[in-house]
Formats: structure tokens, C-alpha cells, sequence
């Protein structure tokens, strides 16, 4: 038996695709990475996309033909289809990603999920979230997504989109949204829509900045810095506390880019979660960071070994 052979009887292959970048790996029954790359989301058509995509695949599973692949995508997704539609992916609209990608992978089961649902499933598995039955997972990046853990299994919802929690409107007479709502998180909270509300009031108005640099100035003290981080906070703590006393949870795990900010985004977000949840079953819930920095390929990878148990 081959190396690649000896591989491909015990590993599957997990992508996890989002606005701002692109991640496979292959990927043990105990969630181990033995190899894995990214690559930028890049712009440009969906055949454009797709190619960046499908070269990153081929690179990472070589002749590797893995027992399955998990896919987590921005959403939203048409799981009976295997169409995404992320709304942070201009090119993708009802593409055919789970044909497309089988097509690379040879004939082997292909789950999909929203990336928000891989990185509770990831947090959960091996993450932050390991000692909870029911958790929220949400992610802060290019866009806000998220996914439900409950009762040790991840709650997908009817159509494949539960817990799509960037998408919560939180002010009905707030800001236009990318999905063409008005006043989600997401118009709120995610790193390019503070920035550019920072930008509006003048921070940094003539350099091109990202929010990393206007997490650093919070840090320093900046307070429209500051100012522009406590609204996103008490966005996201809104949508935190509708979730948890719908689903009736007390565990929360937040990645992604913009969580890399640290206590300028968490210490708002909790003093804002304690003044929202008043309800004596939602009174004790926790805010926590993600521990992994690959939850969602984790937990795309989960999809993939369930799909063949």
C-alpha cells in the first residue's frame, strides 16, 4: 500500500471558504491537520473563484483520494442542492459548489454546512466550547456568521441556515445590510462595516486601514476607536441574548479576525451580554474567545468523517 493510499483509508478533506479567505486541509478521525494551505478569497467572477479554490484543493490532497470532503461556506447555502449564495462572495450566486467540488474529489460523499455552523462544530470538537452541550459559536470577521451546537449535535435548521445570527436585526430603523435589510449585527459588528463607520467620523480618513489598525488605536485609548467597538458590541451582545433565550443556552464561543482584538471587543460585549440578559435562566451566560485558530475547517472536517460513520 502506498503512502497516499495508507492516507486516504484514514482522513477526509475540509474547506472552509469566507469572504476573506479560502482554507482545505486533510484531516484525521481525531482532528488532526496533516497538511493543509490557504489562499485569499479572491475577486472576480464565480469561475474565477472557483478555479482559486480548486487549485488550493488539489495542492492540499495531491492524489489523495479522501474517504469524504466537508465543506463550510458562507452562507446563505441551499443544503438540499449544494448551492451557496455567501453574501461576502459576490460571484457565488446559487453556485453549484458541492457538484463542483465532487467533480475535483472523486465519488465520495460531500457534506455542506455554513462556516458559522463548521466553527461551532470545530469549538465544540476540540475548542472552547468542549465542555458544553449547547453553545453558540459565532464568527467576526469580513462578515458575521454563526452556527448552534445543541444537545451535542449541530442544529441546522429547516433549510440548512439556522443561527444565521450576523443577520438578526437588532434595529429596525438601523443601517442598510449587504443581505438588503436594515439593522442586522452584521451592519454593525463586522470588521469593514466599523471601519467605514469610523472612517464617517473621521478617524483615519485618508489612509486604507483595516480593523486590526482601529482595534489597535481602541486599544491605545482612541475613543472613537473605543466608541465605534462598543456599538459593535452591544450589537452583537443583542443578537447573543436573543439567541440564548430562544434556544435556552449559556455558552457562547467568539472567533474570527475581528476577535483578535481581544478585551476591546469582549469586555464590551460582556458588560453588554450582563445589562440584555435580565432573564433568570439566560442570568449566568458566558462570553468566551476561540481557542483554534481553524475551527471552521475542524468542523467542516466533523461533517465529513459523520457523513461516512
Amino acid at each position: 500500500m502506498s503512502d497516499d493510499e495508507a492516507i486516504a483509508r484514514e482522513t477526509v478533506l475540509g474547506i472552509d471558504i469566507g469572504g476573506t479567505k479560502m482554507a482545505a486541509a486533510l484531516v484525521s478521525a481525531d482532528g488532526t491537520i496533516l497538511t493543509g494551505d490557504r489562499i485569499l478569497t479572491p475577486p472576480g467572477d464565480a469561475d474565477e473563484v472557483f478555479a482559486a479554490l480548486g487549485e488550493l484543493i488539489k495542492r492540499v490532497r495531491g492524489d489523495v483520494i479522501p474517504l469524504a470532503v466537508g465543506i463550510g461556506s458562507a452562507g446563505p447555502l441551499d443544503q438540499q442542492h449544494g448551492l451557496v449564495s455567501p453574501v461576502n462572495i459576490t460571484g457565488w450566486r446559487n453556485f453549484p459548489l458541492v457538484d463542483r467540488v465532487r467533480a475535483l474529489t472523486g465519488d465520495v460523499p460531500v457534506a455542506l454546512g455554513l462556516d458559522g455552523h463548521c466553527f461551532a462544530l470545530g469549538e465544540f470538537w476540540s475548542g472552547a466550547g468542549r465542555d458544553a452541550e449547547t453553545l453558540l459559536g459565532i464568527v467576526v470577521s469580513t462578515g458575521v456568521g454563526g452556527g448552534l451546537v445543541v444537545d451535542g449535535k449541530p442544529w441546522i435548521g429547516q433549510s440548512g441556515n439556522a443561527a444565521h445570527i450576523g443577520h438578526v436585526v437588532v434595529d429596525q430603523d438601523g443601517e442598510s445590510c449587504a443581505c438588503g435589510s436594515y439593522g442586522c449585527v452584521e451592519a454593525y459588528a463586522s470588521g469593514p462595516r466599523m471601519v467605514a463607520r469610523a472612517k464617517r467620523r473621521g478617524w483615519r480618513t485618508d489612509e486604507d486601514v483595516d480593523a486590526a489598525v482601529l482595534a489597535a488605536d481602541a486599544a491605545a485609548g482612541d475613543e472613537l476607536a473605543l466608541a465605534i467597538f462598543d456599538d459593535g458590541a452591544q450589537a452583537l451582545a443583542a443578537g447573543i441574548v436573543a439567541t440564548a433565550v430562544t434556544v435556552d443556552l449559556t455558552t457562547v464561543v467568539i472567533g474570527g479576525g475581528v476577535a483578535k482584538a481581544g478585551p476591546v471587543l469582549f469586555d464590551p460585549v460582556q458588560a453588554w451580554v450582563k445589562r440584555l440578559a435580565q432573564l433568570p435562566f439566560v442570568a449566568e451566560l458566558t462570553v468566551e474567545p476561540a481557542q483554534l485558530d481553524n475551527a471552521g475547517l475542524l468542523g467542516a472536517a466533523h461533517l465529513a468523517w459523520a457523513s461516512v460513520a
